[in-house]
Formats: C-alpha cells, structure tokens, sequence
C-alpha cells in the first residue's frame, strides 16, 4: 500500500523520526549496525518501538569524521533501504550526495535529509524536484564543523554577529529560497535549525528551541535533531549532574522531545526511540488539551 508522504509532510502531530546509523565512527552507536542483518533488526525494533520514520545515515558527521567513499555510502544505504522498504517503513536517507539520494529514491526511500540544506552538492534538490512525492529537509548549513569530514576546519562557523536566532532564521531562509529555485516545492520542504551544527554550546541551542514559533511561523514543518549532542550532556553538567551517561542524555532528549512536540515541531530525531515516543504521545497530548 502506498504512503501518502502529503499526509506525513501535513501531520498535525509531531512525528518521531528513528536514527539508524550505518557508520563505523558516530559518536553514540558507530560500529553497531554495520552488518545489513543487525541494520535491518534495528530499524525493525525502531518501527516496533513507535518510530513513524526510519533516517538512515551511512555517513557520521560528528568533529573528528572523516568522509566515507561516495560507492560505499550507495552500498551501505541501499542495503539498509531494500531491507526496510519491504515492511512498510517511511525511510528518510542521511545523506548530502545527489547519487545517494537518487539512488535511494529510486529504490523506495520518501525523504532526503540533507544536512547541508543543499549546499554542499547542489544537485542534491534538483535529485528531489525530479521525484515530486518524496520530501526534503533543509538543515541549516555553515560547513563542515571545525575538523570533520575533511581537511580543512572551518574555523568560525560558530560566530553569530546579530545573534544565533536571526542569523539561523535568515541563513536557513535563504537555503530554502535556493531550493525553491532549483525546482523543489515548497510542499516537500521541513525546514531544520540544524541543532549542534556549527552551534557547539548550549547557549548556541537553547536559544533555537526557545525560538521553535519563529520557525513554525514559516509555514514549512519543522525537524529538531537534539538527540544525544554534546550541548544536551552539556546543559545536564550545568545542572549538576556529573559525567552525564548515554543513559541521561537519552533521558535529557526526552524531555526535550516532549517540549517540541508541545510547542509543535513536525519531528523529532532520536536514537532512543521508545523514551521518546512516550514523551512526545505527552506533548502531543498537552497540546491538544491546550487548543481544544
């Protein structure tokens, strides 16, 4: 049965959106689900555990990564599709390679997320536009973090001169007009702040969810990818919690779902699908309550 990707791009209540990370050097999970059987068992558990999209990712890019080879991410991905697709998955595809994304579309995939927003291969939307069902995320985009997934570090991509808000709004504005030029339609578009992108510290991040009706107020659905970032083990430090664990960070991005799914957002992307599936059902909840 086909999915009706207009009714996934229109929910009206926050979805909850699965990683699974198909690399060796991601800074939570790397290494777990390389082997396509343990990829497909992950995602199936994700599905199980509630999660509405499945976001695949072949390629880490935390600081430190390096770039994967263009054939490798094909084969990583692909496999991780063709096993998923079969069982009714919503798979969004983690990549900023046109070829990926076309290949990945062709082989079922319904959303490209790409982290660069269109920046870094521009033929990525053209790839989109040429599939008018499927949907694509435009992250906000400064580069690669100082460090990560290539040789030269981008030294002050974390420099807001009219403050991290306006700057974010109007950047990631002028990304979607872009796309929008090169033939996507603005019916496809969910728009992302980019959470931890060229934002290191928690007074990059707060600052963007306290913002989320700025961001709602464009129109186009908005995806928060907090999960398990280094400004989520951060804020728990601040709040006097010592050595924050995998397991409070989960905990912390839980929490943080709950608020998103209260205040609106289309999606949240998370490792732990089931803390937040429960916290989102909340502020779904809330919400509802709170507009009756």
């Amino acid at each position: 049965m086909a999915i009706d990707m207009k009714a996934i791009h229109d929910s009206t209540h926050t979805l909850v959106m699965g990683v699974l990370n198909i690399t060796e050097d991601s800074s939570s999970d790397g290494g777990l689900w390389l082997d396509p059987a343990k990829a497909k068992a992950h995602g199936e558990a994700m599905m199980k555990a509630g999660a509405d999209i499945i976001d695949i990712g072949a390629e880490s890019t935390r600081p430190g990564a390096k770039r994967v080879s263009e054939e490798d991410e094909q084969t990583r991905v692909l496999g991780a599709v063709d096993a998923l697709i079969s069982e009714g998955a919503v798979l969004s595809i983690d990549t900023t390679r046109a070829s990926v994304a076309r290949m990945a579309l062709e082989h079922g995939a319904q959303i490209i997320n790409d982290v660069s927003g269109g920046r870094l291969d521009r033929e990525v939307p053209h790839v989109v536009a040429e599939h008018a069902e499927s949907l694509y995320i435009v992250q906000h985009w400064r580069g690669w973090l100082a460090g990560s997934a290539g040789d030269v570090p981008d030294a002050d991509t974390s420099v807001y001169a009219n403050g991290v808000v306006d700057d974010v709004y109007d950047e990631l504005m002028k990304q979607v007009d872009d796309v929008l030029q090169a033939g996507v339609s603005p019916s496809q578009i969910i728009i992302d702040p980019g959470l931890g992108f060229s934002k290191p510290s928690v007074e990059h991040n707060f600052p963007l969810m306290v913002a989320l009706e700025r961001f709602n107020a464009t129109g186009y659905p908005v995806l928060i990818g907090a999960s398990r970032k280094r400004f989520v083990g951060a804020a728990l430090a601040d709040a006097g919690i010592d050595e924050p664990d995998m397991d409070s960070k989960d905990n912390a991005t839980a929490a943080i779902s709950a608020l998103c799914a209260e205040h609106g957002v289309w999606a949240v992307r998370v490792h732990d699908v089931e803390k937040s599936r429960d916290a989102v059902a909340i502020g779904n909840a809330w919400r509802a309550f709170a507009n009756d």
